[in-house]
C-alpha cells in the first residue's frame, strides 16, 4: 500500500513493510526506475523484523511538489535533502540505507555528511557524489559513448524527446544498461507508469544539466553542494555492489572508489548483473544489507 508524508518541499509517496518499531531500512531507486526495484528485497527484510521504507523519488510515481513555484531540481543535493526530510518526517533518527543510481547518490551524500544518521550503507557502484567542478573533463571514448543520453538531455531536442517518448526511451535505457537480464521486458511495464508523474521530465532534465554545470541549482541547497564539492569520505560501514554487465557504468578492474571510504568497506562485483542491481540481484542485495545490519 502506498502511503504519503509531507516534507517542506514534497509530499513523498512511499511503501512501508514490516513493524513500525523495527530498525529502519530505507531503499532508494534511481533513474529510470521506481519502488518496484525492491519488490523482492523489501518483504524479505520486513520478515526479519525491520521497518522498510521504499520511497518514490521526486518526479516519480505519486510523489508531488507542494508548491507550483518550486524549482523542479534534480540536482544531487535536492535528492539528498529529500531523503533527510523523509527521515525527519517519519521520525527516523538513524537508518540503514541502500540505493543505486540517483538513490545511491542520495544515500552516499547523507552517509558522508550526516554519518550519525546512517547505521550502514549498501551502494550501487561505489562512491556516487558528483564532482561537478571537474565534470567537463573528457573521459575515455568508451565511457563518453555510454553517456550519450546525458548529452542528449542537454539539448532542447533531448528534453522534448524525453517528454514525447518517455516510456520508449526509458525502455531503451533498460535494455542497454541491463543487457543480460532475462526478466527485463517482463518487469519494465511494472515501473513505466511511475514516469507519468507531471514533474518527471523537468526533474530528469535538470539533473543531467546541473551535473555538468549547464543549469543553476536551488539556492537553498548551495551549502550542501559546497559540502559535496570537497568530496568528503564516507565513514559508515559500506558494501558496494557492482553489476559486472552494467551497460552504463561497468566496474573497473581496480576499485578506484576505495579511497573515498574511511570505515569498513567492501566491493562485490556481481556476475550476470546489470545496472538495476536490487531488481536483478535481490538475494545479493538482501545479503549485503543483513550483513551490515547484523555487524
Amino acid at each position: 500500500m502506498i502511503e504519503t508524508v509531507q516534507t517542506p518541499t514534497l509530499t513523498i509517496a512511499y511503501e512501508q513493510h514490516g513493524p513500525e518499531n523495527g530498525a529502519a531500512v530505507i531503499l532508494l531507486h534511481g533513474f529510470p526506475y521506481s519502488a518496484r526495484a525492491y519488490d523482492e528485497v523489501a518483504p524479505a527484510l520486513a520478515a526479519q523484523g525491520y521497518r522498510v521504507i521504499v520511497p518514490y523519488l521526486r518526479g516519480y510515481g505519486p510523489t508531488r511538489f507542494n508548491n507550483e513555484q518550486t524549482l523542479r531540481s534534480g540536482q544531487q543535493a535536492a535528492i539528498a535533502q529529500d531523503l533527510l526530510d523523509l527521515m525527519d518526517a517519519l521520525g527516523i533518527e538513524q537508518t540503514m540505507l541502500c540505493g543505486y543510481d540517483w538513490g545511491g547518490r542520495a544515500a552516499c551524500i547523507i552517509a558522508a555528511l550526516f554519518p550519525a544518521r546512517v547505521s550502514g550503507l549498501v551502494t550501487g557502484d561505489g562512491y556516487l557524489l558528483q564532482d561537478i567542478a571537474h565534470a567537463n573533463q573528457p573521459l575515455d571514448p568508451e565511457d563518453e559513448h555510454r553517456l550519450w543520453y546525458q548529452y542528449y538531455f542537454h539539448t532542447p531536442r533531448g528534453a522534448e524527446g524525453l517528454k514525447q517518448n518517455r516510456r520508449e526511451l526509458c525502455q531503451l535505457l533498460w535494455r542497454l544498461w541491463s543487457p543480460t537480464w532475462s526478466r527485463r521486458d517482463e518487469r519494465y511495464p511494472l515501473t513505466a507508469s511511475a514516469f507519468d508523474n507531471p514533474d518527471f521530465v523537468d526533474v530528469a532534465i535538470h539533473s543531467y544539466r546541473h551535473r555538468f554545470g549547464y543549469a543553476s541549482g536551488d539556492p537553498a541547497l548551495k551549502w550542501m553542494e559546497e559540502a559535496i564539492a570537497s568530496q568528503p569520505a564516507i565513514s559508515v560501514p559500506t558494501i558496494s555492489l557492482c553489476g559486472a554487465d552494467d551497460g552504463v557504468g561497468p566496474p573497473s578492474v581496480i576499485d578506484e572508489d576505495a579511497e573515498h571510504f574511511s570505515g569498513f568497506y567492501e566491493r562485490r562485483v556481481l556476475a550476470g548483473v546489470g545496472h538495476n542491481i536490487p531488481e536483478e540481484a535481490p538475494q545479493q542485495t538482501i545479503k549485503a544489507i543483513l550483513e551490515l545490519l547484523q555487524r
